[in-house]
Order: C-alpha cells, then structure tokens, then sequence
C-alpha cells in the first residue's frame, strides 16, 4: 500500500476499534446470517469517528483509494468494510475511469452480501456510471452468473431520478425476470419501484407482458405503483387504470419523461 492508503487505514482501525461493544457484536452477526464477525458498532457513531479520523487527509490518487478501500474490506470484522464503503463515498472524486472494473468489482465479491454490495452501489457503482461510460463492465456484471455482480448491475442507475435510462433498466430487469435467487429478485422490484416514480406507466406495461410469477420483484413494483397512483398494491389489476396493457410506453413512444427505446433490446447497450 502506498503511504496514503497505510495511514487512512491506521486512522480508520484506530478510531473504530474503541467503540466496539460485544453484545452488540453478537446481534449484529447474527441478523446478518454470520457473514462476518462485527465489532458491534452502531453506523452513526462509527461515521462520527470516521470523519474525525479522516479530517485533514489530502485528496488520494484513484489507485490510493482503491488500495485503502481494498485493505479495509480484507479486514475481519464488518464494520471496516463499511468504512471502505464510506471511504469511496469521501473521496470519490478522485476516482477515474478504471477504478470500478479495476478496484469495485473485486470488493463486490469479497464476503459479499447485500449489506457491502449495496453500500458499494451507492458509493461508487451508481454515481461513477453516471460519471463514465461503463455500460460494458455493467453486462459483464449482468453476464457474469454472480448474484451480487448482477445486483450490482440491475441497480447502477439507483438515485439517477430524471436522467434514468429506463429502457435500459428495464432491459436488465427483463434479462434476469426469471432467476429465483432472492437477492436478484429484490434488486428487481427496487428498480421497478424507482421507475414507478420516472415512467409508471411503462413499469405498469413490463409488468403486463411479464406473466410469469417473480413475486418478491412485482410486490416491490407493486407498492411504487401504489405510491404514485393512491391505489392498494395487492390487486391483480396490471394497467394504471384497469384498462388493457397500453405498451407504448416501452416500445418507442414518447412519455411524458422522454423518449424510451424497447427494453428488448437494452441491455445489451
């Protein structure tokens, strides 16, 4: 590690270490399925020490961060991945093109679960897309058979509001519309749901022409139809206003938020 990297990680270690509490360890292991053992720390008081640690750092180089970042994540206890995450968040402005393929996509399979990958979605996966072109590692992810690269890759427009490409989004939903792993599913029906807020009526339209049962992604659809049109989201009814499924909304027509290209084809964008 470089001498950036060796001291944020001392830092980190050294601030964290003090607020460990046992007790807490044991319940925090346990409602995580015991992926890894916890020092028991609540994630506000160790982000109040994480920012004391870090105050007065000087701006990293990308492979500094990553460094850090990676040494983090190889430490036992969870609560220093955590701070990995939080790191990257810090300082990602530093980040450049290579530092998702090159230092993101190794930490979303190290001791992965959904707590470090979707903490890593957020600081780094989302808005680094947004920032670069990295449509190509993001069908890697999606291709790659790993369910937590391909969670990475159906929700890396996660927090994009209006500048969502929803064809594409709904291009990765329909891709994996009939994995039963749980963790993919529910990365499913989150993106669904934030779409509800962009192009409900094209979720609405995905969800008519998806007949096939993938019930833990369409409740979550479901309850963000709900949200946005003030109806219960337990019915079977599949079009905002109970009329036939109106596809428009994915196959080229312009919505009222832009323009959206089929979803058959998106992914592979």
């Amino acid at each position: 590690m470089t001498e950036w990297a060796e001291d944020v990680v001392e830092r980190t270690v050294g601030a964290i270490a003090p607020l460990a509490d046992p007790d807490r360890a044991a319940q925090m292991a346990a409602y995580m399925r015991h992926v890894a053992p916890f020092l028991g720390i609540g994630a506000p008081a160790r982000r109040a020490a994480q920012r004391s640690a870090w105050a007065g750092l000087a701006s990293p180089t990308s492979d500094e961060l990553g460094a850090a970042a990676a040494r983090l994540f190889e430490l036992p206890e969870r609560e220093h991945a955590y701070a990995g995450a939080d790191l990257i968040a810090r300082f990602r402005s530093a980040a450049d093109e290579s530092f998702l393929p090159h230092h993101v996509t190794p930490l979303l399979v190290s001791t992965p679960w959904w707590d470090t990958v979707d903490a890593l979605g957020s600081a780094a996966v989302s808005p680094l897309c947004r920032r670069f072109d990295h449509r190509t590692l993001v069908d890697a992810w999606s291709e790659s058979g790993d369910r937590w690269l391909v969670r990475a890759a159906i929700q890396h427009q996660r927090g994009w509001a209006a500048a969502t490409d929803v064809s594409r989004v709904l291009g990765l939903c329909d891709r994996h519309w009939a994995d039963p792993e749980f963790f993919v599913a529910k990365a499913i029906g989150w993106a669904l749901r934030d779409l509800t807020r962009i192009e409900p009526d094209a979720v609405t339209d995905f969800l008519a022409q998806h007949p096939s049962p993938n019930r833990v992604a369409e409740r979550e659809a479901r309850r963000g139809l709900a949200r946005v049109v003030g109806r219960p989201s337990t019915g079977h009814d599949t079009t905002l206003s109970g009329r036939a499924a109106r596809p428009s909304a994915i196959r080229g027509t312009a919505t009222p938020s832009g323009p959206s290209a089929d979803w058959r084809h998106a992914s592979s964008r």
